[in-house]
């Protein structure tokens, strides 16, 4: 079993049998992480970082977990100032693999619509986990020109393109859905949907709107896809691998 836990914005806990992954740590007003890692004391723990903004990486992880094992996989856009010497971190680019960190095979990073990176993962067990970032299509339809339009949306599908070709099925996906955007505000998502076959679906980059972004209806077309909303920080959803169902 592998449990998917919200800690805030694009925040997430995932727990799996031999690890803890945690991606995009912003926040954590419920200490749900805290809770995870003392049910957990032997699991070591990976951090994820798909870049720099401030709502997607918080330099407090490397003061988190610190009676466990810990791996860092950061974008290279994180500066490295201010990053300690003696953590164990792994920097990457679009592009770029890194294989057999604690609870992963494999990890991907693909590009981004914005700075940064974002990571398609595959666990020791073969579960496939995508953390977009703040890979969206930016669109802004409301305040954009025409142009402005055309260049957000060509960009997002060449990166969308990209996965795709190489990637076309994912278990669990974590993914924008923005309705500062305005018009078509899930016009993203609903586009990576279409192109992928994901299995468990979480809106995120919400901003405390869930309403909005938990009418899958709206943008979801897929009935093999479950969603998601975890709008409240510590709501926690269980997968069951082998059966591909969420609970």
């Amino acid at each position: 079993m592998t449990e998917v836990t919200y800690l805030d914005h694009s925040g997430f806990a995932i727990t799996l049998d031999n690890a803890i992954l945690v991606f995009d740590y912003y926040r954590d007003p419920s200490h749900a992480l805290h809770r995870i890692l003392n049910r957990n004391p032997l699991k070591p723990v990976t951090f994820f970082a798909t870049h720099r903004h401030p709502d997607h990486y918080n330099p407090i992880i490397f003061e988190v977990a610190q009676n466990h094992r810990r791996t860092y996989i950061l974008s290279n856009d994180i500066p490295s100032q201010k990053i300690p010497t003696t953590a164990a971190v792994q920097g990457m680019s679009p592009g770029d693999v890194v294989e057999d960190i604690p609870g992963c095979r494999r990890v991907k990073a693909y590009g981004s619509t914005d700075v940064g990176l974002s990571f398609f993962v595959t666990t020791d067990s073969g579960l496939t986990i995508f953390h977009a970032g703040d890979l969206n299509l930016w669109h802004w339809k409301d305040e954009f020109s025409d142009r402005q339009q055309a260049r957000a949306s060509q960009k997002f599908d060449e990166i969308l393109g990209r996965i795709k070709s190489e990637v076309p099925e994912m278990d669990v996906v974590m993914f924008p859905v923005d309705p500062r955007q305005g018009t078509d505000f899930a016009e993203g998502a609903g586009r990576f949907l279409d192109a992928i076959k994901v299995h468990c679906f979480f809106p995120m980059h919400f901003w405390g709107n869930y309403k909005d972004a938990c009418d899958f209806s709206c943008y979801v077309d897929s009935p093999a896809t479950e969603c998601f909303c975890l709008h409240n920080p510590s709501k926690s959803v269980t997968i069951n691998f082998e059966s591909h169902n969420c609970y």
